[in-house]
C-alpha cells in the first residue's frame, strides 16, 4: 500500500527529469504499480482511511512522485453530483500524451496543490481549458479522450510530473494572481 512516506518531495531530482517511456505490452510489475497508484488515490479520498494511514487527498498521481521515472500516471476524480459515488475519471494513464488542445486557458481558484508539494504556493496557474489525449490503458489498450476544466487541469499536472514539471513553474513569479483577460477562472 502506498503512503505519504512513498512520496518525494520537491527538490529531489527524480521530479525534474523527463520519465521514460513505459515499453508495451505493459509489465506485471508496471500493471500494479498503476493499480496501487490508483488505490492510493482511493484510500486519500476515504476520510476513515486517510486519518488511519495519515494520507493527504490527492486527485492525481505519477510514477516519478514515487521515484519511478516511467511515463505513468493515476486519476481519481470524484463525482461533482450529490448522492453519486460515480467519478468523473478513474483511471491509469500509461504514455499519456496531449495531442491538441484548446487556445482557451483556465485556471482553478484557489490554485493547485501537490503531493510532493508540503507548503502553499499562492498564485494561478495557467492552463489549456480543454484537451485531447492518447494513453493506453493497465490492459495496453489504446485510448483517445477529451477532457475540459477540472479533469483537463488535473491531467496537465500529472502530464507535467512526466515531463519533470513542477506546478508552481507556471505560475507568474513577479505578480501570482495576474492573468490574461481570456483566462477562465474555474471555482
Amino acid at each position: 500500500m502506498i503512503t505519504m512516506k512513498d512520496i518525494i518531495k520537491e527538490g529531489h531530482p527524480t521530479l525534474r527529469m523527463v520519465a521514460k517511456e513505459v515499453t508495451l505490452p505493459i509489465s506485471s510489475e508496471e500493471k500494479q504499480l498503476g493499480e496501487d497508484m490508483l488505490q492510493f488515490l482511493k484510500n486519500s479520498q476515504d476520510p476513515e482511511i486517510a486519518e488511519e494511514y495519515s494520507l493527504r487527498a490527492g486527485v492525481g498521481l505519477a510514477a516519478p512522485q514515487l521515484d519511478i521515472s516511467k511515463r505513468m500516471i493515476a486519476v481519481h476524480i470524484p463525482g461533482i453530483e450529490e448522492g453519486t459515488d460515480e467519478p468523473i475519471i478513474s483511471t491509469v494513464m500509461v504514455n499519456p500524451k496531449i495531442i491538441s488542445h484548446s487556445v482557451q486557458s483556465a485556471c482553478l481558484t484557489e490554485g493547485e496543490g501537490c503531493l510532493s508539494v508540503d507548503r502553499e504556493v499562492p498564485g494561478y496557474v495557467p492552463r489549456h481549458s480543454r484537451i485531447t489525449l492518447t494513453y493506453f490503458d493497465l490492459t495496453g489498450e489504446a485510448h483517445k479522450i477529451r477532457l475540459k476544466n477540472y479533469p483537463a487541469i488535473v491531467i496537465q499536472h500529472e502530464i507535467d510530473h512526466i515531463n519533470g514539471i513542477m506546478f508552481y513553474d507556471h505560475i507568474n513569479q513577479e505578480q501570482p494572481f495576474k492573468i490574461d483577460d481570456d483566462v477562465k477562472i474555474i471555482s
